[in-house]
Parts: structure tokens; C-alpha cells; sequence
């Protein structure tokens, strides 16, 4: 499946396509890349001429402190599908790093291309700032739970949210999806330490809520798992609607 086949999805999800914006989005030029689990995909403080979108596998949105090079933070998970860094379009530089979790492989669109889609085509640019919206949301509701739940519930809500945005684009379904992130990485987005991870992770498990071994995970009891995290997606805006 192609890349911009996942972000067709994404989009159709949200909004009807007209065969116009379709083969606009399909003739897309793009440069495929891969990346190693840890590497940088791009850096903080760069200005790209092009954006990122995730084909395959996990990456995590990585930001610091000035002065605190051992102190990082995981601002953001992305999925297939995604735009990792579309604000690069319009921003000057990049205020953090874009960093694989376990295998990546992603596409390169050069700014051109989506200069080119806001001149002459204003739904799919309507479309284009919807998906930095629903970014900046899922960012929004980050907080939220961070400032609102606490330990399993927390980490509940975390899985929840990648599950269904695996799901909504068709990489994950009947409750099991790959999350290979290391329980530092979970500290890192958690605001906890891998100890007090480790033991979320046996918690959940020992409320017969999930199973989780490596990567894999399965979600034994998706209700009871929604009911703990406190989780409502209209945060990631999945209705149909026109826009």
C-alpha cells in the first residue's frame, strides 16, 4: 500500500474526496526512506524542505530543554498515515526531532508539492490544516491526561488512543497492535519512571484488561480499558462531515 493510500483513509474518514483531490493526492511525488529503531528522522532546529508522512511503524516527536541534552520528552506518537512535521511547511525551523521507535519507514514530500495543493486545490488545503488541528488536539488531550489521571489509567488512555488511530487507518483490528516502544520510552511520555511503568503494565495485565508481550500487545477487555482511561476519541475528530 502506498503512503499517501493511508493518508487517503485518514482523510476519508473525515471527509468525502472528489475524484479530483484523489488523483491530486495519488500523483503526489515522494522520496522513500527507512529508518533503524532510535534514529533520527529529522532533526530539531532543521528547516526541511519537505515533510515527513509515516508509512510504516512508529515514531515519536522528541523535544528538550536547552542545556538538558539527557532530559528528552516525547511530545507525540505518529502512525502510518500521519504528517509528522506538515508545520514545517509554514515554520521557519523545527523546535524538536522526529525519531523512529523500532523500524520506520516514511515518504518525503519536497514543500513544493504542497505549495502547489494550497494554490489550486482549497479543499484538500482545507483538509491539509485539519490534520495539523487534529495534531495539536491529540497534543491537548496529552495534558489533559497527564494532569488528570495517574499511573494504570493513564497509561490506559495512551493505549487506547494508538489503538484506535491504528485502527481507524486499517493497521490494527480486533484489539491487537504492535507498540514497540521500551519502558524508558513510556517513561519519557508518561512523565514516569521505567519502575513505576513496569508496574502499570503488571497492573493492567493483572486486571485482565491487556496482554503484552514485547511489542505486541492485544486488548482483552476494550470496555473495561476505556472505562478506566477515562477515553472519549472525539478528541480525534472521526466523524464524517464536510469541511
Amino acid at each position: 500500500m502506498a503512503i499517501t493510500e493511508y493518508f487517503v483513509r485518514y482523510l476519508q474518514l473525515r471527509d468525502n474526496l472528489s475524484p479530483q483531490d484523489l488523483e491530486r493526492l495519488r500523483s503526489i511525488k515522494t522520496e522513500h526512506a527507512s529508518f533503524a529503531a532510535g534514529e533520527v528522522m529529522v532533526p530539531a532546529g532543521s528547516s526541511p524542505t519537505g515533510c515527513c508522512m509515516m508509512l510504516r511503524g512508529i515514531s515519536a516527536r522528541s523535544n528538550r530543554l536547552v542545556g538538558r541534552p539527557d532530559d528528552r520528552v516525547i511530545t507525540a506518537l505518529h502512525v502510518p498515515g500521519d504528517f509528522v512535521d506538515l508545520h514545517s511547511f509554514v515554520l521557519s525551523r523545527l523546535d524538536h526531532s522526529i525519531i523512529a521507535v523500532g523500524p520506520v519507514e516514511a515518504e518525503f514530500i519536497d514543500h513544493s508539492e504542497l505549495a502547489e495543493i494550497s494554490r489550486n486545490f482549497p479543499h484538500l488545503t482545507r483538509l491539509l490544516w485539519m490534520a495539523t488541528l487534529i495534531d495539536a488536539a491529540i497534543h491537548r488531550q496529552w495534558l489533559v491526561a497527564a494532569a488528570s489521571l495517574r499511573s494504570s489509567a493513564h497509561l490506559a488512555h495512551l493505549l487506547c488512543e494508538v489503538y484506535t488511530r491504528l485502527n481507524a487507518v486499517g493497521v490494527a483490528a480486533d484489539g491487537q497492535f504492535q507498540l514497540p516502544l521500551l519502558q524508558r520510552e513510556l517513561a519519557d511520555i508518561l512523565g514516569y519512571s521505567p519502575i513505576h511503568v513496569n508496574r502499570a503494565v503488571r497492573d493492567l495485565r493483572d486486571r485482565g484488561l491487556i496482554r503484552w508481550s514485547g511489542s505486541d500487545i492485544t486488548i482483552v477487555d476494550w470496555k473495561g480499558l476505556v472505562l478506566l482511561a477515562r477515553f472519549d476519541p472525539s478528541y480525534l475528530d472521526l466523524e464524517r462531515v464536510s469541511r
